[in-house]
């Protein structure tokens, strides 16, 4: 298997939502909001793509300001080829794009708690969330 990475590759909706179908991702993605998939791909700023010829089989989707912070947003390898080193190098690639101070931070999917300190990232005990819809007290 013959794996291409490429950085800053516009991919199609189709393709993202194919992708993300074939990874675990695809259950916790708004895979049927085009809108939402839309706006995802045209506001990320930094997307490491991994190609089979020309299928997409992995995406490392991130919002960064390259010098102190990257939330790595979405990190998506087909099921069918995962266990192959391709999430590894499209993190290790996230992580050359970003100057040295820089910190790739992200929220892990359930399925994929045990795969992060494997590659090793470590586990952040004070990470807090709020959806825009949710009220502040």
């Amino acid at each position: 298997m013959s794996i291409t990475y490429v950085r800053d590759r516009k991919i199609s909706r189709a393709e993202f939502v194919d992708l993300l179908s074939r990874s675990t991702l695809g259950e916790r993605r708004p895979i049927d909001d085009d809108a939402c998939i839309d706006a995802m791909l045209a506001n990320a700023n930094l997307l490491i793509t991994a190609w089979e010829s020309e299928r997409l089989v992995g995406v490392a989707r991130s919002v960064t300001d390259f010098a102190y912070c990257c939330y790595l947003s979405d990190l998506a390898v087909d099921a069918q080829i995962q266990r192959a080193g391709i999430g590894r190098e499209l993190v290790r690639l996230t992580q050359a794009a970003l100057g040295p101070k820089a910190k790739v931070i992200l929220l892990s999917a359930p399925k994929a708690i045990d795969y992060y300190p494997r590659i090793g990232f470590s586990r952040h005990e004070n990470a807090y969330i709020i959806a825009a819809a949710d009220n502040l007290r």
